[in-house]
């Protein structure tokens, strides 16, 4: 059961290993883009290549979904990145019905563990498998691995690799919940671990702070990129305020000058901002209603250089 790309991986590694896939759920067909056509997931279009039979409830209580399940006659149930599920669908299997979630459970439990652990500039994360049960993200865990995060890495590039490791452990997951040689832990028993959430990602949450550090604001930067994007208001005088945001950034070289945090300078083709400690430079930027562009090419088509500000 998934939806998303991250999934894909997590389903091939399933065929790869030779686990028998009877079927796959995923979500129903959506219009997308600019001329709404309906949009498969990508599950489905993958499933579709494995010649998968593929269900697609619209709900995932109707009874008529649940007689669908049960001819399938599956011991084991895998989520990885699917909607909430009822009880009637999560208790229905002998083995129970299992999830990859991608963070170090119990800590950043949600919708986006991803995006958070770098907003919160973590230097670790990781995944983790373990069994639903009625409450959210609570389940008794039954395999974790720690993931490294890279100082520069942006949420997309994390995100990749993570698809990746995540299919590996999801199988060896597998294969031990059939094999009876993995025990389930409450997760009360990691007593040890710090707990963030990781709520789902708000155009409220993806606003950047300027009175916050620059390491912060990097971190934010990275933890939003390349979508849906850490963004501020651009304000010029004479012109409206426009929506604007940085896709990439650095911590700059701090010059010492003291600035009001949301001041922009540009210096030898160069984009900062100032923040509530230290200076970012801006390297990859989108304005409302534009394509991303690096902030380079950006400044040579802005007319006005002083007086700028964001927030």
């Amino acid at each position: 059961m998934g939806t998303p790309a991250f999934a894909v991986a997590s389903l091939n590694a399933l065929i790869e290993a030779k686990l028998d896939v009877v079927a796959v759920v995923t979500a129903p067909d959506r219009p997308a883009g600019r001329g709404r056509q309906l949009r498969m997931s990508a599950v489905k279009e993958r499933a579709l290549e494995l010649r998968l039979p593929i269900l697609q409830p619209e709900n995932l209580k109707d009874i008529e979904f649940h007689k669908q399940l049960d001819a399938l006659n599956a011991s084991l149930y895998v989520v990885v990145a699917f909607r909430m599920l009822p009880e009637a669908v999560w208790n229905r299997p002998e083995r129970g019905t299992l999830n990859l979630h991608a963070s170090m459970l119990p800590n950043y439990r949600g919708a986006a563990p991803i995006n958070w652990a770098l907003i919160n500039g973590e230097t670790h994360t990781g995944l983790t498998t373990f069994f639903i049960n009625s409450k959210i993200d609570t389940g008794d865990i039954l395999l974790r691995e720690v993931v490294e995060i890279k100082p520069q890495e942006n949420a997309g590039e994390l995100h990749d690799r993570m698809m990746q490791i995540g299919a590996t452990l999801l199988v060896h997951t597998v294969k031990n919940v059939l094999d009876g040689t993995v025990e389930p832990i409450m997760q009360t028993d990691f007593v040890g671990d710090d707990v963030h959430d990781a709520p789902k990602l708000t155009p409220e949450n993806c606003r950047l702070d300027w009175s916050l550090s620059a390491q912060r604001n990097h971190d934010h930067i990275r933890g939003l990129s390349p979508a849906p994007g850490a963004w501020t208001h651009w304000k010029e005088k004479d012109h409206p305020d426009r929506q604007f945001k940085v896709l990439s950034a650095q911590v700059a070289t701090d010059s010492g000058k003291h600035h009001v945090p949301g001041t922009v300078t540009i210096s030898n083709g160069r984009l900062l901002i100032h923040c509530g400690k230290g200076v970012i430079e801006a390297l990859e930027i989108q304005m409302q209603g534009k394509r991303p562009m690096d902030a380079s090419s950006f400044l040579r088509g802005l007319q006005r250089r002083t007086g700028i500000t964001v927030g």
